[in-house]
């Protein structure tokens, strides 16, 4: 045997023992259609688990997949109760709480607990989704790829899935059944198709939020950090018609009788203790190229740190000024601080967990394994080709995104265009469209969580800002009206924008509906605005998109040989927020050399983080008598402290939050709320040793609802098992 064959073959040993030492591990956001035929149920066995693979997910029966589903627009509940009972996180649940929320109502800073059925609160908008039914559809689209009805990258494009799941829907038993939606989607980047069937529920009422010194204890400074001690957590309730179908609000709607619901177990868990999560991941990026990692730190990440450090510090200065500013600008708030620290932590664990040299690595085994295989050889260079063309135009189009079409309100888009076109057409009929989508934008725009002068202050902070990042020569056309007509005063364009814009107020948007022309259309600095800047972003964006519809099918092509280099080792598709089941264990971690952190938190460190002068870190006097006085009732642990939150080694990401965390009997022991700071590279790149999963602890949810809330009706109607 020669030395370079016997090289190739050590190295292919090598790789086999890598990725068999990874399917040990806990990594894996695994699809729950495919757990038999990928032998995961084996697996999770020999950690703990103790049911039956229908017992999870079961297509003609009932199963744990029933009891979890989508809150909102982007995150996982839970139903913890016969009646209907969702579980979830309180960040999850705080925009639905801010929108309820008043000065002379603060459900924000002072809690809501329903202690009647009838104080259940509607909240218009909020929706619950269940799966119903998945699909593999990877033959059918294959065949329309074969037969030349679709390109090989358009098969993979919004439209055309949308149209492949219509039809699905026409031909299927579900046509015209109440609530059902359908959803088809790519997986392993375009090699798998499947289509979801979801049932969505429309009636959904806010039934309990602990105030958010315990739903937000920490606040920013705790967000991503282990030990955590916050109680993330918040109850809303399914209504439904009287059939158990879904159904607009209605006072005569009924709490849904639910055919699965998790019981709750109090017995706690223990170092190793098995542990598995259910839920919808929402985005990861795995399979990513060292070059696309180095894009996305670089572009995407770095833009959200730039331009959201200046947009905080304005939100926080405006919301500390009074009461009505912080409650409107709450959930902003929050959406747009947790990715903004996100990103720094990311690009810190990028590098401090060298995730680029993990990437090279897998590159030259890649390299190896596929020469002579004109399929996959040279793909990887290719991609970093095009990321070379693409990464600057994409950097500088992300600036623009986060800096001006992300943050400022206060622009149209759809009733500027079809006004402009039925005036210059002097069409009557159109121009009544447009009059009633500008009347519509202009109610829109003006909510409840609006304040005219915040919104000011921000314009004035991102028109400024922009030019240090982006290329004079691809900044918006109204800078350079800034320029000559208002010698560089950015503060005078944004406070003639505010003032006189159509959109401004109300009485600009009556006068202009009373006589409507194209020349005050035309000159409209709210219209002229956003045409500048997505005019602009469009020309940028059209540089990115080049090579794009090359770099899908290149994608393609490597994620498919990385799992035919794996075998015969499985492999898990990206996260897309569709139904995956994670599965791991209780478990200490380790950050650096001399640190070893625990894997629970008690109430103990809520008392030791306290500091009343700093809103973050306030203990409401109620909760700090019961944690003195030791008054936990059943939820405190052997030695009679009470526990918080814990740790797992369960793979997650964005939209597992409110996820249920799931001992090996079935039985709901915590929530997922977040991730550790050390392992913000884990999108990207999972790793074992620092991967944690920050779940708050079902007992402190109870002993909350309980003692603090005075909630025993809620707890009644739950499946306790001691």
């Amino acid at each position: 045997m020669n030395k370079k064959h016997s090289l190739i073959q050590l190295s292919a040993l090598c790789l086999i023992l890598l990725f068999s030492l990874s399917a040990q591990a806990d990594e894996g956001m695994w699809l729950l259609q495919l757990m038999k035929e990928q032998n995961a149920i084996e697996m999770m066995k020999k950690q703990g688990l103790k049911l039956e693979a229908d017992d999870l997910y079961n297509p003609s029966g009932v199963s744990l997949k029933d009891a979890v589903g989508i809150f909102g627009g982007g995150c996982t509940g839970e139903i913890i109760s016969p009646e209907g009972l969702i579980l979830t996180n309180h960040h999850c649940g705080y925009g639905a709480i801010q929108q309820h929320s008043s000065v002379e109502h603060d459900y924000l800073t002072d809690g809501f607990w329903a202690m009647t059925r009838e104080q259940e609160i509607p909240t218009p908008g909020l929706k619950f989704r269940f799966v119903h039914r998945i699909v593999d559809i990877t033959d059918q689209v294959n065949e329309q790829i074969k037969a030349g009805k679709v390109s090989e990258t358009d098969a993979m494009s919004r439209p055309f899935l949308k149209k492949i799941a219509d039809e699905q829907l026409e031909q299927s038993d579900l046509k015209g059944k109440a609530g059902i939606s359908v959803q088809a989607l790519p997986f392993y980047a375009g090699n798998k198709f499947y289509l979801f069937y979801y049932k969505v529920y429309n009636d959904v009422r806010m039934v309990a939020a602990p105030p958010s010194s315990v739903g937000k204890f920490g606040g920013e400074t705790d967000n991503w950090m282990w030990p955590r001690h916050t109680g993330d957590f918040s109850m809303f309730r399914i209504y439904a018609d009287a059939n158990g179908e879904p159904a607009a609000y209605n006072p005569s709607n009924v709490p849904l009788k639910t055919p699965k619901y998790l019981p709750i177990s109090l017995k706690g868990v223990e170092e190793n203790s098995y542990a598995m999560v259910m839920g919808f991941p929402g985005s990861t990026s795995r399979y990513l190229t060292q070059s696309e990692v180095k894009q996305r730190m670089e572009a995407d990440n770095q833009s959200k740190i730039d331009i959201r450090t200046i947009y905080l510090g304005v939100l926080r200065e405006w919301m500390a000024k009074s009461d009505k500013i912080r409650i409107q600008y709450a959930n902003k708030f929050a959406g747009s601080s947790n990715y903004w620290k996100n990103s720094i932590g990311m690009n810190k664990a990028i590098m401090d967990n060298d995730v680029l040299g993990s990437k090279a690595e897998i590159e030259r085994h890649y390299a190896e394994w596929a020469k002579g295989k004109p399929e996959y050889e040279g793909v990887v260079e290719k991609i970093d080709a095009i990321i070379a063309q693409q990464k600057e135009p994409r950097r500088q189009a992300m600036y623009l995104i986060e800096a001006l079409l992300s943050p400022i309100n206060l622009y149209s888009e759809k009733a500027g265009k079809t006004l402009m076109q039925a005036l210059t057409e002097k069409n009557d009929s159109l121009l009544e469209v447009g009059k009633k989508e500008l009347e519509k934008e202009f109610e829109m725009i003006h909510n409840k969580d609006y304040d005219h002068e915040v919104e000011r202050a921000v314009a004035k902070a991102m028109l400024p800002a922009l030019t240090q990042y982006v290329d004079a020569a691809n900044l918006p056309a109204f800078y350079q009206t800034i320029e000559k007509k208002y010698k560089g005063n950015f503060d005078a364009y944004v406070d003639y924008w505010f003032d006189r814009s159509i959109l401004a107020t109300r009485e600009n948007l009556d006068k202009f509906l009373k006589k409507p022309s194209l020349k005050a259309l035309e000159n409209d600095p709210a219209f002229y605005f956003f045409d500048n800047a997505y005019t602009t972003l469009m020309a940028i964006q059209a540089s990115v998109m080049e090579g794009s519809q090359e770099l899908a099918l290149l994608h393609k092509a490597y994620i498919r040989g990385l799992g035919e280099m794996k075998q015969p080792v499985p492999s898990y598709p990206d996260a897309n927020f569709t139904l995956r089941l994670t599965y791991g264990n209780v478990k200490p971690y380790a950050p650096r050399d001399g640190v070893l952190y625990n894997y629970f938190t008690t109430t103990d460190g809520i008392l030791e983080k306290e500091n009343p002068e700093d809103p973050e870190f306030v203990v409401p006097a109620k909760l700090k008598e019961l944690i003195q006085k030791k008054d936990f009732g059943r939820y405190a642990m052997a030695d009679g402290t009470m526990p918080v939150c814990f740790l797992t080694t369960n793979d997650i990401t964005g939209g597992n939050s409110g996820s249920p965390v799931i001992n090996g009997e079935g039985q709901l022991i915590g929530a997922a709320f977040d991730g550790n700071w050390e392992s913000l590279s884990g999108d990207i790149n999972f790793d074992n040793q620092l991967q944690r999963c920050i779940v708050v602890d079902i007992r402190y949810v109870l002993f909350i609802l309980e003692k603090l809330g005075g909630c025993q009706h809620l707890i009644n109607e739950m499946t306790i098992v001691e």
